[in-house]
């Protein structure tokens, strides 16, 4: 009997191959058949067809999008038991945050589906995905990060997701505390701005506060990554966290605090270049 696997990737991004290529015909294969593993009737043949068609011109956010569509259309039509599929097909979750190299990415179209298809009630009978798409997102993101899809839920319902996340940062695996930092940025790199948190990000502040000195540089240089996204829509606010954070910090946080103003740094803001110095 066939086992459940994710195809082997590179460490890093090898130059002269497009990352967009680690989407392609041996993890749609691959795909198909951990699904099929988990659900007989999943036709792989044909959805390795349908998700190949047309791949060849596509980015590689682009390709994770056609090949969650192609899932949709031979998974089970209601939302939840796809999922229940989807998440019965996992491999075991990541033990570590660094080194694991691109594997990760084959989870991206799972995460796509989720984002896709979990918000809109539509797509599982009329009933509410939200709970259902939440606890997907939880054990998905321990194998690839939900950055991305976690903001669909965002913008769809910030309250309720909002509730989800600062329970998430008491988790004790360090992919979970990450993805309430990393997926509450508000401009974060291939993703969809979250347009509330570029306006106000007081929201979300709590969390970065939260987590400013958690125990894993995994979810340290996220926090610090989005105080530099706060940065470019609010600079007086980050420096003044920045600042604030200065006092009585460890050699850890004032890491995290030049590393948020390094690009601000760049520019040759004279405050930022003096926090810079005092995180030394």
């Amino acid at each position: 009997m066939p086992i459940l696997k994710i195809p082997d990737a590179p460490n890093s991004i090898q130059k002269g191959i497009p990352l967009k290529m680690l989407l392609d015909f041996e993890a749609i294969s691959q795909l198909a058949s951990n699904l099929n593993h988990i659900h007989s009737n999943f036709n792989k043949r044909d959805f390795i067809e349908e998700a190949m068609l047309g791949i060849t011109d596509l980015t590689l956010t682009e390709r994770s999008k056609h090949i969650s569509k192609a899932m949709r259309e031979y998974l089970p039509q209601k939302y939840e038991e796809a999922i229940g599929i989807i998440l019965k097909s996992l491999t075991p979750a990541l033990t570590k945050t660094e080194g694991n190299g691109l594997a990760p990415l084959f989870y991206m179209p799972h995460c796509s589906f989720v984002a896709d298809y979990g918000v809109d009630k539509s797509f599982n009978n009329n009933e509410d995905p939200f709970d259902i798409s939440i606890n997907a997102q939880y054990e998905l993101t321990k194998r690839f990060s939900c950055e991305f899809s976690i903001r669909s839920f965002i913008i769809a319902d910030e309250k309720r997701t909002l509730e989800v996340l600062y329970k998430w940062i008491s988790d004790s695996d360090p992919h979970i505390r990450r993805l309430a930092t990393e997926g509450t940025r508000p401009r974060l790199p291939w993703a969809k701005k979250i347009d509330s948190f570029v306006k106000d990000p007081s929201p979300v502040l709590e969390i970065l506060e939260l987590l400013k000195n958690d125990p894993d540089l995994y979810v340290r240089r996220s926090v610090a990554n989005h105080i530099g996204d706060i940065a470019k829509d609010n600079l007086d606010l980050a420096l003044t966290i920045c600042e604030r954070w200065l006092l009585d910090a460890s050699k850890e946080l004032k890491w995290v605090i030049r590393h948020a103003v390094r690009n601000t740094v760049k520019k040759g803001n004279e405050r930022a270049i003096k926090i810079r110095l005092d995180a030394k």
